[in-house]
């Protein structure tokens, strides 16, 4: 049974920085997806990040790309999203996700069957 663990949430002001960290437990195959995402009030979840365990390739959603990075710690199962030049609208709790049926990174939702239990990033004016 896959297990995510999510950490790192908080408040800061616009222009702050906040470091999201997901671990997983539980993989049995070293191929694997990971995945950030978002979901603000009265919004639906949006991916903003994802990280495929081969040659830690990563993908960002057009709103974060430039501001936040996506990297991981292989001997951990571990990855950070560290989230730079925060914006209002980066308001939103944030999921972190897993598969490791593809290959690849898959950009739906449905498509990933291990989720964490979310943080809370809030971002003032």
């Amino acid at each position: 049974q896959v297990q995510l663990a999510e950490s790192g949430g908080g408040s800061v002001q616009a222009g702050g920085s906040l470091r999201l960290s997901c671990v997983a437990s539980g993989f049995t195959d070293s191929d694997y997806c990971m995945a950030w995402f978002r979901q603000a009030p009265g919004k639906e979840r949006e991916v903003v990040a994802r990280l495929y365990s081969v040659g830690s390739t990563t993908s960002y959603s057009d709103s974060v790309r430039g501001r936040f990075t996506l990297s991981q710690d292989n001997g951990k199962n571990l990855v950070y999203l560290q989230m730079s030049s925060l914006k209002p609208e980066d308001t939103a709790m944030y999921y972190c996700a897993a598969d490791d049926r593809w290959i690849g990174c898959p950009t739906v939702e449905a498509n990933f069957r291990y989720w964490g239990q979310g943080t809370q990033v809030t971002v003032s004016s």
